[in-house]
């Protein structure tokens, strides 16, 4: 028997999806049979993915909308973006010097972005948006590695920060470009808090302080949905990757509060750097 090909050893059928599998290159699911949650790559997927990116496009040239463009760019960027990550991502995590650097490099692109969306510029107060990421993220991210409910490996630490970054960036992002929006709008409210006395902080943050709350809403959606009409990526991703329901949904539970703390942070920070004009950009209300 022994030129026989070793086989996995039986599965216990109550404890559902397990890390039996890991060894074997596979994800045991429930009652033992394999399962597994990537689609298989090659033509077909490539067609599908081209086919809604060119419906998303002409739907929204169509509707007048502006974006059927950026609907195609962005679509063919993130194809390429995580086919270079996906060929990188083993070797980063094989140390935790690069994966370090890996994280750093997504908070640069982080503020990039975020920058980028509130100004429309690469140069002058965009970089003022790396304050509320990073005080966002870092507090969160550290104690989470502190007490140990994330443990301090590479393969744990790069996705949940991925996650919360995302979440800072999206954050500072819509209530940068939401405030300076408002603020533009209602530019005689402005003034009018000026002629009453107002600090032009204070005066700023009567404004636009009710709408670039907006931007919590998402996650706050999110959080108040989960289970009911979503499941979201951790869940899913930790579920099949090997733990139990209750460690995954521990592990979800982890990532949506702490995007809610991330968040609130983020938006505070920027509108504060909006009042007091840290952050604004060309035909502001500032400059009107």
């Amino acid at each position: 028997m022994s030129h026989l090909t070793p086989q996995p050893p039986q599965v216990p059928r109550y404890r559902g999806f397990n890390r039996v599998g890991e060894r074997y290159g596979i994800t045991i699911g429930p009652f033992g049979r394999r399962v597994s949650a990537a689609p298989q790559v090659g033509p077909l997927l490539a067609l599908v993915l081209g086919s809604l990116a060119v419906v998303a496009a002409v739907l929204a040239r169509l509707g007048g909308l502006g974006l059927g463009r950026d609907m195609l760019v962005v679509s063919v960027r993130a194809a390429v973006q995580l086919t270079v990550v996906s060929l990188l991502i083993a070797a980063v995590l094989r140390s935790a010097g690069l994966t370090a650097a890996f994280i750093a490099g997504m908070v640069v692109i982080a503020v990039v972005t975020a920058g980028r969306r509130i100004t429309g510029s690469l140069r002058g107060s965009g970089w003022w948006t790396a304050l509320p990421i990073v005080a966002g993220v870092a507090p969160v991210l550290g104690l989470l590695l502190a007490s140990a409910l994330v443990p301090a490996r590479t393969v744990s630490v790069l996705p949940i920060a991925g996650i919360f970054i995302g979440g800072a960036m999206s954050a500072t992002g819509l209530t940068g470009r939401r405030a300076l929006d408002e603020l533009t709008a209602r530019r005689g409210e402005y003034e009018g808090g000026l002629a009453l006395g107002l600090l032009p902080r204070d005066a700023a943050l009567e404004v636009c302080r009710s709408s670039a709350a907006l931007a919590l809403f998402p996650v706050l959606d999110q959080t108040r949905t989960v289970g009911l009409v979503t499941l979201p990526g951790a869940f899913v991703g930790v579920l099949l990757g090997g733990a139990d329901p209750v460690e995954a949904g521990a592990v979800q539970l982890l990532v949506l509060i702490g995007l809610l703390a991330i968040e609130s942070v983020a938006v505070l920070i920027t509108l504060e750097l909006v009042a007091r004009g840290r952050i604004d950009r060309a035909g502001s209300y500032r400059r009107l």
